[in-house]
């Protein structure tokens, strides 16, 4: 009887590891973190890294993966040595990696593990990674991206990356779907309406009358008409008409403090991953700390074409697609071009509540 229960600890160990390897790669951060203990750990004194309890573990993993243009990690196994309802253990790793910085290599490591039996099955109580050899040449390969398809069926691996007239294509049902879910696994809320009609509608639902609500540039806000609804409708305190009327040669500082700490921010952004991220990218950053977490609440309203796979394809989209768009219409209105001198990444919302997506099933904006 012992002998088949320390081979049944044995086989859910080393189901554990591979789990984690599993949820690593799909970029499954709420998964990574329940295979630990509530107070279970992950350190990793190369990177430097040191996470303690699931939520931590589980933040840490979206700073960490944010940054990554590729990753690829094999687990082989190693040792489990059983001793009761607790184990240690080694697992081997090598991966590969390029982060979007620019930082590439492939190592070899070991994970020193300790284990525990839960009401939930083992988890780890804590993995301390080592890293045995290290090459930072440049990695000769390049990162497929996910088929920009239907969303019926599992990713094209070997896809090439899309090429940017697919940035102007609406998402399917399918992969606004995935999208909402891992928004709302993320802290946000996130809804699905048809239009933006529909949007135009939810937002006097979401913005109390008399609120001071804030608009970010954004042709998805005018085109729908949500822009001229906040600013001229007299509903709310509007701040940019007030920001509008400030000299700004002597009220830069006044300006700047109404533009990055309002009631409410209403933006767009540039692009929404299926992993649950948005990217917004600005030439001045003004309208960058209210979306930040400077505004106590924010609401984004996403045309369908804006969805991704990936925070790479995001950039991407920002760059070959938005910003030459955005560059012509500043040529038209101000004479003279765009640029992204700033952008910003949300991969999460740490305060339930604040910040609510309004995906839409149609194409509108940049």
């Amino acid at each position: 009887m012992n002998d088949f229960r320390a081979i049944a600890d044995r086989v859910e160990i080393e189901a554990l590891r591979g789990e984690f390897t599993d949820a690593a790669m799909m970029r499954d951060r709420p998964r990574l973190a329940a295979l630990f203990t509530p107070d279970g750990a992950l350190r990793m004194p190369d990177i430097p890294v040191e996470l303690v309890g699931r939520e931590e573990i589980r933040a840490g993993g979206e700073r960490l993966q944010s940054q990554w243009d590729f990753f690829v990690q094999t687990t082989h196994p190693g040792t489990i040595l059983l001793d009761g309802d607790t184990a240690t253990g080694r697992a081997y790793i090598q991966e590969l990696a390029r982060t979007l910085d620019g930082r590439q290599g492939l190592n070899y490591a070991v994970y020193h593990d300790r284990y525990q039996r839960t009401g939930e099955g083992w988890k780890f109580a804590e993995r301390v990674y080592e890293v045995r050899y290290l090459d930072t040449s440049p990695l000769a390969g390049t990162a497929p991206h996910a088929a920009q398809g239907s969303g019926t069926g599992p990713a094209d691996v070997t896809a090439t990356p899309a090429p940017a007239g697919s940035f102007a294509t609406p998402a399917s049902a399918g992969r606004l779907e995935r999208v909402a879910a891992a928004l709302r696994a993320n802290g946000f809320a996130a809804e699905i309406l048809d239009d933006a009609a529909e949007a135009r509608a939810r937002i006097e639902d979401l913005l109390p009358e008399g609120a001071g609500v804030l608009t970010g540039a954004s042709e998805t806000l005018r085109l729908s008409g949500i822009d001229e609804d906040i600013n001229t409708g007299g509903r709310y305190d509007a701040v940019r008409p007030r920001i509008r009327a400030i000299d700004r040669a002597t009220g830069a500082d006044e300006i700047r403090r109404l533009a990055a700490g309002p009631e409410f921010v209403v933006n767009s952004v540039a692009a929404v991953t299926e992993t649950g991220s948005l990217v917004l990218a600005s030439g001045s950053g003004s309208q960058l700390p209210a979306n930040a977490g400077g505004a106590a609440h924010a609401v984004w309203i996403v045309g369908a074409q804006k969805v991704v796979p990936d925070l790479s394809t995001a950039l991407r989209r920002v760059e070959e697609y938005a910003l030459p768009m955005e560059n012509a219409r500043a040529q038209a209105v101000y004479g003279m071009p765009s640029a992204v001198n700033r952008l910003l990444i949300l991969n999460a919302e740490p305060r339930p509540g604040r910040g609510t997506v309004l995906l839409l099933r149609e194409a509108i904006g940049h």
